[in-house]
């Protein structure tokens, strides 16, 4: 998915020269996640979460593999990429609720925020080394070809090899994933509407999923955007691309293992608010980055701060959350992160009209206001700590 990211975004950028065309194939990405997340929470609650994770996997592989052939085929357009992500965005939306449903089952309660953290480290350990592979791999297959379209096909071809060993290799885990009773089920709509007035009726779940829907939508766009910024701010090509993205993973690795060296953090609804002004403050810092060295070590910083975020983010919802209800919430904050297109079309309108500095700045800037508002005006997010005492007692 990292080494997607990267191929993705320098060939749509060159091909279409457009931040919007960006943000639209990260919308066509993010827009089944408002639309089939939910059912995936149902299908995570109801079924073996392995075999979901198995026929997640196996989808993507073939359907990576069928873009690799067309865009080594030379007929590749926009709309092959708005057509894919939007099946990946279905099959992710489908499965990643079972996915992080999933760790409560391995590991007992008392290990869930360690478990959550080093989930992220492994999955931060792609982030460096994926991002650097793919760009790498297509500046050496292209030959300083930035329109070729080869090095992004083999890039494809890997990426589908990938997905197919992932799902081999689940197949090998003993535990599938406690799957629901049949006597307590009720029709799919019926479950759906449970999960969203469980959210409504606790204000600790509550004010989790606030505090997750604003960095999706203010933090993320720099994800969209940094192709852009590499080739029109830094002036980088993709082996550039791919030591931005990797300096980001190298962050997200510290961020993740603080957390899983923390043990029981006191405070964690503190450190929470904290890290999302950390982490919209940084996205202004980088927005101003003046040269690619500046911006890598702005980027670790990011990558450092947003990883502790999700990674405390989604601890405390398991452990706020019963067993039962696990697969709808975590479909229900995957949908929130589903608004990131939101975010990401007005930012890239920005950085359309004036230049793509300009619109971090402004997105960080907005991330960090929206974030005080939270805390000034909503009372579970103020007051997150104590209850979630509350509820422990």
């Amino acid at each position: 998915m990292n080494m997607q990211q990267v191929a993705r975004g320098w060939f749509v950028y060159e091909l279409t020269s457009s931040a919007v065309d960006l943000g639209w194939v990260t919308m066509s990405f993010m827009i089944p996640q408002v639309l089939f997340s939910l059912w995936g929470g149902v299908l995570a609650d109801r079924v073996s979460k392995k075999s979901v994770l198995v026929a997640a996997q196996s989808l993507n592989a073939i359907a990576t593999l069928i873009m690799a052939f067309i865009i080594l085929s030379g007929n590749v357009g926009f709309w092959d990429f708005i057509v894919f992500g939007l099946f990946n965005g279905i099959v992710l939306a489908l499965s990643f609720p079972a996915r992080n449903a999933f760790v409560p089952d391995l590991v007992d309660e008392r290990l869930i925020f360690t478990a959550m953290a080093l989930t992220t480290t492994s999955m931060n350990f792609a982030r460096i080394l994926a991002p650097a592979f793919a760009g790498f791999l297509i500046a050496w297959i292209a030959a300083g070809d930035t329109t070729s379209t080869f090095g992004v096909g083999i890039v494809y071809l890997v990426i589908g090899g990938l997905y197919f060993l992932s799902a081999v290799t689940m197949l090998l885990v003993s535990n599938r994933g406690r799957a629901g009773s049949r006597d307590t089920r009720k029709h799919p709509v019926i479950e759906i509407l449970d999960g969203l007035k469980y959210v409504r009726a606790q204000p600790t779940v509550y004010a989790l999923i606030l505090l997750s829907i604003v960095p999706f939508m203010f933090g993320m766009p720099l994800n969209t955007l940094l192709p852009a910024f590499n080739e029109e701010i830094l002036l980088g090509g993709p082996d550039d691309l791919g030591l931005l993205l990797s300096a980001m993973g190298v962050g997200a690795i510290l961020g993740s293992l603080m957390l899983a060296a923390s043990g029981d953090l006191k405070h964690k609804g503190t450190w929470l608010v904290v890290t999302c002004f950390g982490w919209g403050v940084s996205t202004v810092l980088f927005g101003m980055a003046p040269n690619l060295w500046t911006a890598v070590v702005v980027l670790a910083l990011v990558g450092w701060l947003s990883s502790w975020n999700m990674s405390l983010n989604r601890g405390l919802l398991q452990v706020q959350v019963v067993r039962r209800m696990r697969g709808r919430i975590m479909s229900i904050d995957m949908m929130s992160h589903g608004l990131m297109p939101l975010g990401v079309l007005p930012v890239s309108m920005i950085a359309d009209a004036y230049d793509i500095s300009t619109s971090l700045i402004a997105s960080g800037a907005v991330f960090v206001v929206l974030i005080a508002l939270l805390v000034l005006v909503s009372t579970p997010v103020r007051k997150l700590d104590s209850m979630m005492l509350d509820v422990r007692q």
